[in-house]
């Protein structure tokens, strides 16, 4: 790439590469050049995951094939925003990808949650709050409304916990959720994903 685009940028980690082009023509030119060198040292691109992605916004509003892609458990793709004076437009920004949250979920029922009766809230937080925040600080850092969608679900998992646990709760799980929403009001800190903003009681701050 220093030798034969100079001009080009691109990032790499580990055999995952996108490489910024200004124009479907350089793409497809630079695609074809990799692919040659490759073929020299006996390798090849992968013949599904390599595309040339249009990325459509506000500004690039022309038609193509493709236009998402995903890079380190980000999907990339055309979204809403807000300029800084309100008004929504449409940008090209990168978000939790689905694959990422369906392995988060894995993980989470894993943790077969409803199933710890033993526990308090305080062990659940304690047992799990460093996973979640480690979540947080890599997936939170854009378009945080996405990964908050997500978050919401550890308090159904906790809802469970709660209809398991408390016999006055058993098989009430509006209630089981109001009771889990009161704690949330009192020790807004207490999870991880409370502090983000993915609270039992669908109050959340900050989008996008």
């Amino acid at each position: 790439m220093v030798r034969e685009f100079p001009a080009v940028q691109f990032e790499r980690y580990c055999d995952d590469v996108v490489v910024h082009c200004r124009s479907e023509f350089q793409a497809r030119r630079v695609r074809n050049a990799i692919a040659a060198r490759l073929a020299q040292v006996g390798l090849e691109l992968h013949p599904n995951k390599t595309r040339v992605v249009y990325c459509k916004d506000a500004d690039r509003r022309g038609d193509h094939e493709v236009t998402s892609f995903t890079f380190l458990g980000y999907e990339f793709r055309p979204r809403l925003a807000k300029s800084k004076t309100g008004k929504h437009f449409v940008s090209f920004l990168p978000a939790v990808s689905t694959q990422a949250m369906k392995a988060m979920g894995r993980e989470v029922r894993f943790w077969h949650l409803a199933r710890r009766s033993d526990k308090s809230l305080d062990d659940l937080a304690r047992m799990f709050n460093n996973i979640v925040q480690g979540w947080i600080n890599y997936y939170g850092r854009f378009y945080k409304s996405r990964l908050l969608y997500f978050l919401r679900r550890l308090n159904q998992h906790l809802m469970r916990w709660a209809c398991r646990k408390y016999k006055r709760l058993k098989r009430r799980e509006r209630r089981a959720m109001a009771w889990l929403a009161e704690i949330a009001r009192r020790s807004p800190r207490l999870f991880a994903h409370w502090r983000l903003g993915a609270r039992p009681d669908g109050w959340a701050m900050g989008a996008g």
